[in-house]
């Protein structure tokens, strides 16, 4: 395995390019989430192996459930077939959504307070229904809230961490709402592969030019 002189403590990862992969098999768009989740477990122990201390995984958007009834229906139980995955393995899990509303997946409730898996060496968080504009109106909707407070402490997303690098396979070249707050200063590489494509080199190649970035974090 390759050594590094600096590895980022927390990668978030956008596994785009699930629908392009599915319509190039000649399948449908809704077929190519389940084929998302074998790359992501492949991911997750690249992360254990290397001493990652937290992964962030893209589940799915508030804004993806616009999309026809047979995709968000794939994608939901994609997203809870990937947590059950993790059930027997290292895992410190963190499924991160807005649960109020009924595309959330009931099954994945238990999982919004961080639960350990094994020894739960690695944190994974998963955002399921996220939404930035939820996640950041988050505070004002509590009871308790003060605006005298720092808002970003009370963001819904709080327990997750600045990322260092973000890592986005499917060729596209933006956020997509992904943490703005944890985003800020990170690192953006882009994998031309579909997501489904994943390969360990990917990763690889985004670590070897993680080491020459100038992480400065804008001092």
């Amino acid at each position: 395995m390759a050594e590094y002189k600096r590895l980022p403590d927390h990668i978030g990862i956008i596994p785009d390019g699930n629908r392009r992969w599915a319509q190039g098999q000649g399948l449908g768009k809704q077929e190519g989430y389940q084929h998302g989740i074998m790359p992501g477990l492949e991911l997750y122990h690249l992360g254990l192996e290397l001493g990652i201390k937290e992964m962030t995984f893209y589940g799915f958007t508030v804004d993806n459930t616009k999309r026809p009834s047979e995709q968000t229906k794939a994608f939901q139980q994609a997203c809870i077939d990937a947590v059950n995955q993790l059930k027997d393995r290292e895992a410190d899990l963190l499924v991160i959504g807005n649960t109020e509303s009924k595309m959330f997946p009931e099954e994945l409730l238990p999982y919004t307070k961080r639960t350990k898996f094994g020894k739960g060496l690695i944190k994974i968080n998963f955002l399921v229904n996220y939404g930035w504009n939820w996640d950041l109106n988050y505070p004002a909707k509590q009871a308790d809230f003060d605006p005298n407070e720092d808002i970003v402490k009370n963001i819904a997303s709080s327990e997750i961490s600045r990322m260092d690098l973000i890592i986005r396979w499917g060729g596209r070249r933006r956020l997509s709402g992904f943490l703005p707050i944890q985003s800020i200063y990170s690192d953006f590489y882009v994998v031309d592969e579909l997501w489904p494509d994943y390969h360990i080199d990917q990763v690889h190649s985004a670590l070897k030019w993680y080491q020459d970035q100038d992480v400065t974090l804008g001092g």
